[in-house]
């Protein structure tokens, strides 16, 4: 396939996963649509890498750790949020104000 397919797919997950993060209010719709960007992210590693030198693995080395680092985020992020559900009782980002004065 040709690499701008596989760059549209990944703008076009990019891009929804920026309209996710915007106009969502709750945490884990947040949470997954960073996630769904980062895997944008991830697509455009694989597909530069295999278009520009297909003999080379940087692009997966590179989407591997992207990997690892979303799936910290996505723990420590959740663990964060069922902690402020056990205290608040919701997970509506407007009633997340503990570090206000």
């Amino acid at each position: 396939m040709q690499l701008e397919y596989f760059l549209i797919l990944a703008a076009a997950l990019f891009c929804i996963g920026v309209y996710g993060l915007v106009t969502s209010r709750n945490v884990i719709r947040v949470l997954m649509s960073i996630e769904l960007m980062l895997n944008a992210v991830n697509l455009n590693l694989m597909a530069f890498s295999n278009y520009l030198d297909p003999a080379s693995a940087k692009g997966q080395v590179f989407a591997v750790f992207v990997i690892t680092i979303a799936a910290a985020e996505a723990a420590v992020g959740l663990a964060i949020v069922l902690a402020i559900y056990r205290n608040r009782d919701t997970v509506d980002m407007e009633q997340f104000n503990l570090l206000k004065w």
